[in-house]
Formats: C-alpha cells, structure tokens, sequence
C-alpha cells in the first residue's frame, strides 16, 4: 500500500526522524468511549473523545516528529467537532484501519505507516496528557535505541508502542487487547521474538469516569476545559 505525500509541516531537517501513528475512530456518540457513560452522556462521552483527539493532533503537530500518519476509522461527518477535525485531519497522512479485531487493526496500521521508511511510534486517541515534549522524547528514544519501545498503561494496557523494524507488528493481532495484561503480553511477545523493549513513562489513557478526572487534572488543552465544563455542570449549586 502507497502512502502517498505527507502533508505534515513538521518535514524538515531538525525533525525526529520517526513517523508518528495516531490510531482513531470517528467520535460518534454511542460509538466512541461508550464506557464514559452513564456519568457522562453518550454525546458528551463523544465530545470529550473528539477533544482528546484534536488535542493528541495539536501535540503532533508541534512534537517535532517528522511525520504523522492517522489509522482512521468510523464516518467524520457524524462526528463530534467534525469541522475542526476535518482541517486538522487535512494537515496529516490518514489511512483507513484494516482488519477484523483491534489487534489487526493495529497491525495493519504499523505496516502501513512503515512504508514511509522510519520507525513508526504508534500512540492512541485517549492519553491528550501526551504533550509535544513527551511524543518528541519517545520518538528520540525509539530512534536511539534502534529497538522497541513500549509505554504502558496505568490499567495494564499500553498507550504507546514504538517499533524500529515493522516485522513484530504481525504478533499484535494475536494479543488480546483491552485487558489488564496487555502490556504484559505485549512485552513479552516482543522479546520472544528477539526485539529489546525500552519502556515508557506509564499514562493513564481515558477509559472511565474517573479516568477522565485522572487526565483533566494533569493536562491541558481543550480536553482539561471540557471535563471541567461537563462535571461543573452537573454539580449542583449549594443552596
């Protein structure tokens, strides 16, 4: 599969020389973090994801990573903050996810992002609390090395995988994702296979409800501002 020109800004020689992998789907309400609810709605569950999104975008952008390729899945036009998405979308390579399980879907998209010919860090939609600095300090990292890295998750998962060498992405379609060993077994695939794995500082990526709070608190963005907005809402104004 052909990339095609990457369109990002950041192209230029003081750049990492590392492709950045945002895996995302369409923040449709019912559709993306459908595990905010009840405590937030399915829209506003939608609307926080679209902000975390633009936000994972922003810090893309100004990371200083040479390219940005984005796994998309799900129709834009429905989405929550589609018109800003849609401009910010314009600025990066988008390739469509491909595969029945999440695990695939991953993969697919290493591949896929691997054909621009440097290591690929792949990150998801949900950790908008991964600022330009730390994206630019992973990629570094990943670049030195020449090996893997893996930046886990507080909830046992991972919210970033970076790879050298695109062969190792295949084992992600055999690892079950979404479940407290995820990073375990990540890890643990990828040294059976004779890949160093460098770790990551550990995230909290937004799942839950307290998740979201856990986030709001340590960034900043328009994530941070709509938790607030959304939760001062529903307090109620003493009497």
């Amino acid at each position: 599969m052909t990339i095609g020109i990457d369109h990002s800004p950041l192209d230029h020689d003081d750049t990492v020389a590392a492709t950045l992998l945002v895996v995302a789907k369409s923040p449709i309400a019912g559709f993306a973090k459908t595990r905010l609810t009840p405590q937030f709605s399915p829209v506003d569950a939608a609307y926080l994801a679209a902000c975390a999104l633009l936000d994972t975008l922003d810090a893309a952008r100004e990371s200083g990573i040479r390219h940005c390729v984005v796994a998309w899945t799900g129709d834009l036009d429905r989405a929550e903050r589609s018109v800003e998405l849609a401009a910010a979308l314009r600025e990066v390579t988008v390739v469509p996810q491909r595969g029945d399980s999440f695990g695939e879907r991953l993969a697919n998209a290493h591949v896929d992002a691997a054909e621009l010919g440097v290591p690929v860090l792949q990150i998801g939609m949900d950790t908008p609390q991964a600022d330009p600095g730390l994206l630019a300090r992973s990629a570094t990292r990943l670049v030195a090395t020449g090996d893997t890295v893996l930046g886990p998750a507080a909830d046992g998962g991972w919210w970033a995988l970076g790879l050298s060498d695109p062969r190792p992405a295949h084992l992600l379609a055999d690892i079950p994702m979404s479940t407290a060993r995820t990073g375990e077994l990540t890890e643990t695939a990828l040294r059976h296979s004779g890949f160093r794995v460098h770790a990551l500082p550990t995230l909290t990526d937004v799942d839950t409800y307290s998740d979201a709070i856990a986030v709001a608190s340590v960034s900043r963005g328009r994530f941070a501002r709509a938790v607030t907005d959304l939760v001062t809402a529903k307090t109620p104004v003493p009497l």
